[in-house]
């Protein structure tokens, strides 16, 4: 055992984190810890480093093992050094021999003859050679390139680098010191996807053992062979990744939910007999035994869930046309670094585009640009019809700070009760009386949630949304990756969560040479197509890339503009003709999807199924309602392009 927890109760005020918990690690384990936010993940990782102290039990630790522990609060840390010298800052003995033998050397030219000091010389240089010390900064520089760190980079003093690019280097650090047991608190947040895959690959070889605690499901199921789960103040052990432990959990959960009703049912039947027999001489003496034996029951507990089973709903108010966005030879330059160059994209009503790629190479600028929120060269065209919303990080200042967080989210104009939006906040971590807190008191993680929340209410039938899984649990990620992926409008997305990514996107954008370059399909598609180019690249270096080719369009933009001399009257009347005509669509398409969820709503009620007949009236109308919105969709599809024809002559 390297390091453990025997029996140890730990609480904060009144509320317990864990109650007469054990977990040791040992040699070579790949541990995920996981569990809701504020079950206490960092906590456990705090006690285990001896920050905090429980109230009973003992935190163990084996008398050589070292421990290095990545967390949030590192950032305090700050220094002029350049990072190249905070990485080496891991060789501290390598470092103490290098001035030994610096000084060695000069009492050696000093005193050749002195045996003693010619002993200590070779002693220290042969140690600094077992330590592979003249490899030092060679290894320093790999793990700074392999965490996204450019030449010019290294260079540069740490104090320049802001908070998330301060984290890598200390993670380099780490990681370059080779503890026996790796603590890490969600080290993929500060991580682009490049620098995630080297991070899995360096620890997948890494000799010691590894504790993670993140909300990256993907990461999880490629590092981790054990799962420790925060659960009602206990600690659960899982042998396997995260995709095993959720079957496994289900599994459990059964099995206790079914001995809890079996136990009931015999507790139930035993009080029975006790009541019934207390006061009946000949059964006196078997009632006290049975009522004996009930108090020395083991009683199972009863499956509680911790979070409410909702589910997160989007709701579009109204249909857009073909084209949401269209870039025409769209240039964007930074006076240090070109991000496009005369670059074509479209996005089509249903896209669901996952922006992808190392940080730097400008994603968020092209989230941007394609949501009219920054300056560029060129053309971006606006769809007919489109209601967008857009969410980063930035859109946090936009929050009324004197607001509670359920005023916040009432001021979106949505028509949901106040009991739908509390079950809404709910999904995002507010619950009971954190709904009245105010903003200006909120974290900014909790700030993120609020803007988040009022996003998906917007009822907008276009999503731009920058990094939207960051300071979500796992389970928050699953509602909103389930929501988005029954979302009738339309995605555009940047994150570095790739189960997400997996489960959202039915295109990847990367940015290349200055291009867009679409690849239509999934995130797995999308690996398995890199894989194969890469492997044809290596067998052949001088063959052409065999890219997916940038959307180039020779089409000039329609611009509607008034022609000088007479106007058409049969075309303008024929223009508002078609209008009229959209207008009531959009109109009975929008009756039609109401009169579908509430329909919906009446299915989700189980008492519906004991009339089999009206049931099936139900599920017909919804049929038909269904097959009616499908041809609405044909009709103003070719009504939308008729305009199109007519405002471009």
């Amino acid at each position: 055992m390297l390091i453990g927890l025997q029996n140890v109760t730990f609480e904060f005020g009144a509320r317990a984190i864990v109650t007469d918990a054990s977990w040791h690690i040992q040699p070579g384990e790949r541990i995920g810890l996981i569990g809701y936010n504020g079950t206490g993940k960092s906590t456990l990782l705090k006690l285990l480093v001896g920050q905090y102290t429980p109230s009973k039990g003992t935190v163990e630790k084996g008398r050589d093992t070292t421990i290095g522990y990545l967390h949030q609060d590192l950032l305090s840390f700050d220094t002029s050094e350049t990072i190249t010298e905070v990485a080496l800052g891991a060789f501290e003995r390598v470092r103490a021999l290098e001035k030994e033998i610096e000084a060695l050397g000069i009492a050696l030219e000093a005193s050749p003859e002195d045996n003693d000091i010619l002993i200590k010389y070779t002693d220290a240089l042969h140690e600094l050679d077992v330590l592979d010390g003249y490899n030092i900064e060679h290894k320093a520089e790999e793990v700074l390139h392999g965490l996204g760190f450019t030449n010019k980079d290294l260079s540069r003093p740490y104090k320049e680098f802001s908070g998330g690019w301060r984290m890598r280097v200390l993670l380099a650090k780490m990681i370059l010191q080779a503890p026996d047991v790796l603590l890490l608190d969600e080290p993929t947040n500060h991580l682009d996807l490049p620098s995630i895959e080297w991070l899995e690959k360096y620890l997948l070889h890494y000799k010691g053992s590894v504790v993670i605690v993140s909300h990256d499901k993907y990461f999880l199921n490629k590092m981790v062979n054990k799962i420790v789960e925060v659960y009602q103040q206990q600690l659960n052990f899982y042998t396997g990744d995260y995709d095993y432990y959720e079957v496994e959990k289900v599994q459990r959960v059964e099995i206790q939910q079914r001995a809890f009703e079996n136990q009931q049912d015999y507790i139930r039947q035993q009080e029975r007999f006790i009541e019934r027999f207390k006061a009946k001489a000949s059964k006196a003496a078997q009632a006290q035994s049975i009522q004996k034996r009930l108090d020395r029951l083991d009683v199972i507990e009863d499956v509680q869930i911790e979070r409410p089973n909702i589910r997160i709903n989007f709701a579009v108010d109204k249909t857009p046309g073909k084209v949401l966005v269209d870039l025409k030879g769209v240039s964007k330059k930074y006076p240090a670094q070109s991000i496009l160059e005369n670059a074509f994209a479209e996005i089509e009503r249903g896209d669901k585009i996952a922006l992808i790629g190392a940080n730097g190479k400008g994603k968020s600028t092209l989230l941007r640009i394609v949501a009219g929120m920054e300056s560029y060269e060129g053309e971006r065209v606006w769809g007919h019809n489109v209601d967008e919303s857009f969410y980063a990080q930035h859109q946090l200042e936009s929050l009324n700070l004197n607001n509670t967080i359920l005023q916040e989210v009432q001021e979106c104009g949505t028509k949901k009760t106040d009991l739908e939006l509390r079950a809404l906040l709910g999904c995002f971590l507010f619950g009971g009386d954190e709904i009245d807190k105010k903003i200006k008191v909120l974290s900014g993680g909790e700030k993120a949630r609020v803007a988040l929340t009022k996003t998906i209410i917007s009822k907008a039938n276009f999503l731009m949304l920058d990094e939207p899984t960051n300071h979500l649990d796992m389970a928050t990620v699953e509602l909103l990756a389930e929501a988005l992926t029954k979302y009738d409008g339309s995605i555009i997305l940047v994150s570095h969560d790739r189960y997400f990514i997996s489960k959202t996107a039915n295109k990847i954008w990367e940015i290349e040479d200055e291009q867009i370059i679409e690849f239509k399909g999934d995130y797995a598609e999308w690996v398995a197509w890199k894989e194969r180019m890469a492997k044809q690249k290596a067998a052949n270096p001088e063959a052409p890339k065999q890219a997916p080719k940038p959307v180039e369009k020779k089409v000039e933009p329609i611009v509607v503009e008034v022609k000088a001399g007479p106007i058409d009257k049969d075309q303008q009347k024929m223009v508002q003709k078609l209008q009229k005509q959209i207008a009531q669509l959009e109109e009975k398409m929008g009756q039609t999807q109401s009169d579908l969820k509430a329909i919906e709503l009446k299915m989700a009620d189980p008492s519906i199924y004991s009339d089999i007949a009206g049931f099936q009236l139900i599920e017909k109308d919804y049929q038909s309602k269904q097959q009616g919105l499908q041809q609405m969709n044909q009709d103003y599809d070719q009504l939308f392009n008729e305009l199109l024809e007519l405002e471009s002559k």
